[in-house]
This record gives structure tokens, sequence and C-alpha cells, in this order.
């Protein structure tokens, strides 16, 4: 087997720290936050293993090749030297993805272009005939990016985002990003140890997420497909080991996870997303509006919802984020509530200090998770008891 590597796990703002935690406990070396990536040294069965479990991560990418470039005649020279016969067949396919942080290079559509003229040529040259472009199922995807004048070429080991986990068949408008609803999950510090519940749930993602977390079930076990499925190096053998060491450290879980949604499409919705992750054991759905409910079990609960919003909701949104504030207060004592909004008057309308606020984004929206704690009886006689 190949020894160890350096990779680039790819995350949202905010969640470098919940990634870096993540990978140190899946046993990665040498792990090190940056800007909405984690950088970390692993060996191809742990490339599988960050694939197949890690709940934070956008994508993990293996850095194949890095130079400076002032132009494009750079780019393109730099490229086509690389050995892309040991990655690729003349008759596989790829795609290229480009983001770019430069003066000199501004458009990332026309360096991804040039990035595959490079590599067809090559192969034209040497071959007579070149790959196809495929940029829904390429045998191989790379990733290309410019920082000011210097070029990193990285293989895409995921393949297709890792938020599509692939248990998610059915949603509704707009429905909350997987990694994102895991990330917020593991930032308001649930794993498991109470009752937890979605008052909101939509299309089930957070119940579905927690169920997870909760069994340590590996994020992305529902996947048909990685990128490096497709790879000439593709070991079948020591991903199945990977995946069965994975599963039997999947754990017991005893509190419930509720959801709830009052539009019955939603339920419904959620109901077969659950089924499809094989959670039905742990997860409840229920339809009945959140505004009429009262706390169902004894001891904590744990709250992380996604409330409604814009084109989502028809209603008066001061009114709204008023009634989840009374609600929470009048209904929920011994509750750790926690939700994501992009708008600050609605914040101001909870009626409820938040103890805690948390910059992160909603696709591209910059929001607020925010956290409240409601007391069983009085802050003071929580205190003094």
């Amino acid at each position: 087997m190949a020894g160890n590597f350096k990779m680039i796990a790819k995350t949202f703002f905010g969640f470098e720290p919940i990634l870096a935690k993540e990978l140190l406990d899946l046993g990665a070396m040498e792990v090190k936050e940056g800007n909405r990536m984690v950088s970390f040294v692993g060996d191809k069965g742990f490339m599988y293993k960050a694939n197949l479990c890690l709940r934070t991560a956008i994508k993990i990418l293996k850095p194949f090749a890095g130079f400076k470039v002032f132009s494009e005649e750079d780019l393109y020279k730099n490229i086509k030297d690389l050995d892309w016969d040991s990655l690729l067949d003349v008759d596989g396919s790829l795609a290229i993805d480009a983001t770019l942080h430069s003066e000199v290079f501004t458009h990332s559509k026309y360096i991804a272009l040039k990035t595959k003229d490079a590599i067809v040529d090559r192969f034209r040259e040497m071959h007579g005939r070149r790959p196809n472009i495929d940029l829904k199922f390429p045998d191989l995807k790379i990733d290309i990016h410019i920082e000011k004048t210097w070029c990193n070429v990285s293989l895409d080991t995921s393949g297709e985002s890792l938020h599509k986990r692939g248990y998610r068949t059915a949603t509704n408008i707009a429905p909350i990003n997987e990694v994102l609803a895991a990330g917020m999950i593991l930032k308001s510090g649930w794993h498991g140890e109470c009752n937890f519940l979605d008052p909101m749930c939509g299309s089930g993602t957070i119940p579905v997420e927690a169920a997870m977390i909760a069994c340590n079930i590996p994020a992305n076990i529902n996947r048909k497909e990685f990128g490096f499925e497709r790879w000439k190096d593709w070991d079948e053998s020591l991903y199945e080991k990977i995946e069965q060491s994975c599963l039997k450290k999947v754990r017991d879980f005893h509190f419930q996870i509720l959801g709830y949604d009052k539009a019955p499409s939603a339920v419904e919705k959620a109901r077969e997303n659950v089924k499809n992750a094989n959670l039905s054991e742990f997860v409840n759905i229920e339809r009945t509006d959140f505004f009429e409910t009262e706390k169902q079990t004894n001891g904590h609960l744990h709250m992380v919802f996604n409330p409604p919003y814009g084109e989502r909701l028809e209603v008066n949104i001061t009114e709204f984020y008023k009634r989840i504030g009374d609600t929470l207060k009048q209904s929920y004592p011994g509750t750790e509530a926690w939700f994501i909004t992009s708008d600050n008057e609605a914040m101001k309308s909870v009626g409820l200090r938040p103890s805690r606020k948390v910059k992160m984004f909603n696709g591209g929206l910059e929001s607020r998770f925010l956290k409240y704690e409601i007391y069983e009886g009085s802050k003071k006689h929580k205190k003094q008891g």
C-alpha cells in the first residue's frame, strides 16, 4: 500500500475547528486548520475513511502538483507537462473545477478550459486520441486553485460534494445543506446524551444527521459513489475493510429524536428520507404545529432547527419569531434551543437573550446560530439548586 500523503478537506466558514476535531478523532496526522479548509496527512485507506466518515467536509482533495503561474501560457505548459497517463486512460473522462484569488487570473471558467486544453492536447500528441469531458460522472475530477501567482492542482477524491449523502431523495423548498445541518448539531455540543427535537424539520435533514451522530453511523454510508472509485488505483477490498471497520463502531442510542412539521407534504418527505437512511427506529416525525406543542419528554431536551424564512414564510416575520420565543418560554422548560437565522430583526423579536451567537453562512446568506437556555422554573432557582 502506498505511503502517507497530504490531503485537504474543504468545509464551510466557522466549521474548521469541528472538522479538525473530526479528523483527529478518525486518526489523521498533521492536522492544520486553514480558511474554510483543514489539511491533514494519511494514506489511501485514510482517504477512503475521511470521505466515508467526515460530517463537516464538503470534499477531500489530494494535491497533485503546484507551480508558479504568471500567464495563461505558464498554466498551459505546466499542466501539459504533468503525467496525466498515470491517472487517466485515454478512453476515460475528466472534469475540471477552478477557483481563483488572483489579479492575474480572473475568469475561472476560462482557466478550467485552458487546463482541459493542456491535458487533452498531451493525450492527443502521445496517443492520437483524447479523453472525453463528463461534468456529471467523470473518471477524474481535477481541482485548480490559483492564489495570486501560485497554482495548486489537486485531484477531487470525493466526486460530487459530500453533502450529497444519498438518503435525501425528497426535499421541500430550500432544504438545509446536510453538512451545515451536521455542523450545527456538533457546534451545539450534542452527541446523543439526551432527547433531541427539531420543531420545524422540513424534509428531515437535521433529525437524520442527529441520529447518525448519536449512533456514530458514518455520514456517507448511503452514498452511491465516491470520486476515487473511478481511479486507476481503486482498491475495492481495502475500501470494504475500512467500511466494515467503521460500521463496527456504530453505537446504540437510548433517547428520542423527534421532528415536527405542520405541512403534510414536509412530514411525508421527512419520513421517506428517514426511511432511506435506515433510521426509522431512532427518528420519529410528527405532523404538528410547534406553536401548539409543549415539551413531551422528561429531563433535558436539546433543540436544533432552521426556521423558515423569505419565500418559505408567508407570515409576518416579527410575529413568527416572537411566537418562537413565547413557545420556548412557556412550554419548553429544561431545554437548550439553537436555531439559525439570517434576519437581524427576527432575532430581536424572539424576546429572549441568546447566551451564544455564532456566525455562519446558510447558502450565501450570512447568518447567526443562536443558543437559548430555557431553565426549569426561574434562573434564580436554577442557580441556587
